[in-house]
């Protein structure tokens, strides 16, 4: 069962991707003061809320994100996420939360480009949908969707 705090999280995190980085007093409420946002493909660490908030004002592509997935507890969390930067095509994503309390500390986020499936794989692999998602603006709490939905239909395929 989850518990209240694991669910404020839960609808912290939906809230802080269902704004798309254009509400910036909602992509930032979620910080501590002292938080570090990392870019670990590029090398970039961004120390302090304000400066986070500095760079975000400054960011020049118009950003959608799309919910795969989330999971966590407690003082770790995960969202695996779609992002399309200025209508682009969708990119993968995962964002990596570290709470103190109820607010990130540390975030790191990775974005690639998704690939076609190697054919050799195709006797072991069970294929599965990689754009299966939901806008966060129509995430609800208690219901599954995208990856878990497709989880469901198989039977209760591992994480």
């Amino acid at each position: 069962m989850t518990s209240i705090n694991d669910a404020a999280i839960r609808r912290a995190l939906v809230r802080y991707l269902a704004n798309g980085g254009e509400d910036r007093d909602a992509a930032h409420e979620m910080y501590h003061d002292d938080a570090v946002l990392e870019f670990p493909q590029s090398g970039e660490r961004f120390v302090g809320k304000q400066t986070i908030r500095d760079w975000r004002e400054h960011y020049p592509s118009k950003t959608r994100f799309n919910l795969r997935r989330i999971s966590g507890e407690g003082g770790t969390w995960i969202a695996e996420i779609l992002i399309s930067y200025d209508g682009g095509p969708w990119k993968f994503g995962i964002g990596l939360y570290r709470f103190r309390g109820d607010k990130v500390i540390h975030e790191a986020v990775y974005v690639m480009d998704g690939f076609d499936a190697a054919e050799w794989r195709a006797p072991w692999a069970t294929r599965f949908d990689p754009l299966a998602s939901i806008p966060a603006a129509e995430w609800r709490e208690d219901r599954p969707f995208g990856l878990d939905i497709e989880r469901e239909a198989v039977g209760s395929v591992p994480l």
